[in-house]
């Protein structure tokens, strides 16, 4: 305002003082544009600066996010770490108990097998001992308490009577040698059995079967009832004197064609002619169940043997002739099924039961002994005790 001024009142002289005012003019503007040029520079570094300063944070931030993420992990993964620690240490304390269980349980059956050991040692070494110091005589009656223990076995489970006699009889061999007194009615026992045994009637197994054999080969010479080709015609009977009837003739007649016609009466009804196989089928029939028979015979079994018997009768009355061969043949068959294959046997349990009880016996034998000696005098005082000791 004081330049405008002084240019209003310094006409004159205009030239100087506007060259003045541009000078300093254009100073201040180019200092108010270098000012405004360092303010936004100044701006723009400081925008830049806080630019850096913020991405660096930014950063920051995102690494303490990450950081903090695996933190997390990591904390996930120990509590896992620490629970399969626990679930293990839990499946060790399991196992360690299941073991310590299982040590225990060995230990008390190993000591119970020891326990058992011991006492079947000991018992073994005492019956060692018990053996050991077994007089000839009780050796002897062991020896007769087993055969009268075979002869039990033989006679109720084989039915072999000859075998049960003969241990019978060791038996009673063996007791008289041991020369006890209290066996007395052991054997007295035994010679009661040895009587029953004698009493048992066996059957002739072998007769028996020799006797089924020779019916086998009589079986091809029978007859078939029905006719077939290849069958011996059978001779006939005498024929009646016809001459008594003055019928002459007709005898001749029959002396000529004897040999060549045959009549017989029969009750079978003849339905056809059989072929030489069905002939032979026929007596292979009978001869298989002649076989039954047999197998009935070693089994010795009574219902399979009759049952086969009578088969067999039926089958031989049905299909063959009936002649003298054929009633010889029953007859056979009708001796076999009036024999018994198994006998009633006698009980020879009695003597092994006295045997076993042998204790009791010598009780009683020594009681008998004691009853029948006289009574002893009484003691004598005790002053003459030398005197008698010196007599005895």
């Amino acid at each position: 305002m004081a330049e405008v001024i002084e240019e209003k009142q310094e006409k004159p002289a205009p030239t100087v003082v506007v060259k003045k005012s541009h000078a300093g003019l254009w100073i201040g503007i180019v200092a108010i544009t270098l000012v405004i040029a360092l303010a936004a520079a100044g701006f723009y570094f400081m925008h830049q600066l806080r630019t850096v300063q913020d991405t660096e944070h930014s950063h920051d931030n995102l690494k303490l996010i990450e950081i903090d993420k695996e933190l997390n992990g990591l904390q996930q993964q120990l509590s896992g770490m620490q629970s399969q620690i626990a679930n293990l240490n839990a499946e060790m304390t399991g196992k360690d108990n299941h073991f310590t269980q299982t040590l225990a349980d060995f230990s008390k059956l190993h000591e119970e097998h020891l326990d058992t050991a011991r006492k079947e040692l000991a018992a073994s070494i005492l019956a060692l001992q018990r053996q050991l110091g077994k007089t000839r005589g009780d050796w002897l009656l062991a020896d007769a308490e087993y055969l009268l223990s075979v002869a039990n076995q033989r006679l109720h489970l084989v039915g072999d009577v000859a075998t049960t006699r003969e241990a019978l009889e060791a038996a009673d061999q063996r007791l008289r040698e041991s020369g006890d007194a209290s066996v007395f009615k052991v054997r007295e026992q035994i010679a009661k059995e040895i009587a029953l045994l004698n009493n048992v009637q066996e059957p002739d197994i072998v007769g028996i079967y020799a006797g089924i054999q020779h019916l086998q080969s009589a079986v091809e010479e029978l007859s078939v009832f029905l006719p077939h080709a290849g069958k011996e015609p059978e001779k006939a009977a005498a024929p009646q004197d016809l001459s008594e009837h003055g019928h002459e003739i007709l005898d001749k007649v029959a002396k000529q064609l004897e040999g060549y016609v045959v009549l017989r009466h029969t009750e079978q009804q003849v339905n056809a002619v059989l072929s030489p196989e069905e002939a032979h089928f026929i007596k292979q029939q009978l001869k298989v169940r002649l076989e039954m028979i047999e197998i009935a015979l070693v089994q010795q079994n009574d219902t399979l043997f009759t049952s086969s018997i009578e088969n067999a009768k039926e089958w031989l009355l049905k299909n063959f002739a009936e002649n003298l061969q054929t009633e010889q043949f029953v007859t056979e068959l009708n001796k076999l099924s009036g024999v018994q294959l198994h006998s009633q046997y006698p009980d020879v349990s009695g003597s092994l039961k006295l045997l076993k009880d042998i204790g009791k016996l010598r009780l009683e034998t020594d009681k008998a002994a004691l009853s029948d000696t006289p009574e002893t005098p009484s003691p004598a005082p005790a002053g003459n005790e030398q005197p008698a000791n010196g007599q005895q």
